[in-house]
């Protein structure tokens, strides 16, 4: 009696073979972790790229926007901490009536700032969005015609606003969300 093994049915062969690919496509994102100059540098090749085929096929500005728009909220969702100070301040005055903010004293807590958006998936996210958009950009079903001058007045105004209030968050809970320009100690302190 000799046992064979039963034949692959085509959905298995398929599901199978869509394993291989993601695991060799996550493997290929986690050999490219350590490389983030370059990993932005493509990022922002690709997003050249994009806006000259927005430039040169005079089309397309809805999606343009709409990838402004997505791009300002990733960027927005980076700057942030994760723990949001201003939640904690509303949680302290609850609790004991005082408000809370971000160590400064040197009896205070230290927290260090973590990012509600982790680098990497920042750079992830805006890199896929913007191969979604330049691949919108080949359907006529997406190039929507509106008078786009309105629409880089509107991101510009909404950029502005949006980012006065991120640095006025930022300058009222005394945090800083980049590692340049913080003071750096020594290993040998004494």
């Amino acid at each position: 009696m000799e046992a064979t093994e039963p034949e692959q049915t085509p959905f298995e062969a398929v599901s199978a073979q869509t394993s291989k690919i993601q695991r060799q496509y996550q493997a290929l994102l986690d050999r490219s972790t350590p490389f983030v100059p370059y990993r932005w540098l493509g990022t922002v090749t690709l997003l050249f790229i994009f806006f000259l085929r927005i430039l040169l096929a005079q089309g397309w500005y809805i999606v343009a926007y709409s990838l402004g728009i997505y791009l300002l909220n990733l960027f927005l969702a980076f700057l942030q901490p994760k723990f949001d100070p201003s939640n904690e301040a509303i949680d302290n005055d609850m609790e004991d009536g005082a408000a809370g903010g971000l160590p400064t004293k040197q009896d205070e807590e230290f927290r260090p700032f973590i990012r509600r958006l982790p680098e990497f998936k920042f750079w992830y996210s805006a890199t896929r969005a913007i191969t979604i958009g330049f691949v919108c950009t080949w359907f006529s079903i997406f190039d929507v015609p509106v008078f786009w001058p309105v629409l880089v007045v509107y991101w510009l105004i909404l950029f502005t606003l949006t980012m006065r209030r991120q640095i006025q968050h930022m300058i009222k809970y005394r945090y800083v969300p980049f590692s340049f320009g913080k003071a750096k100690y020594n290993k040998n302190s004494s």
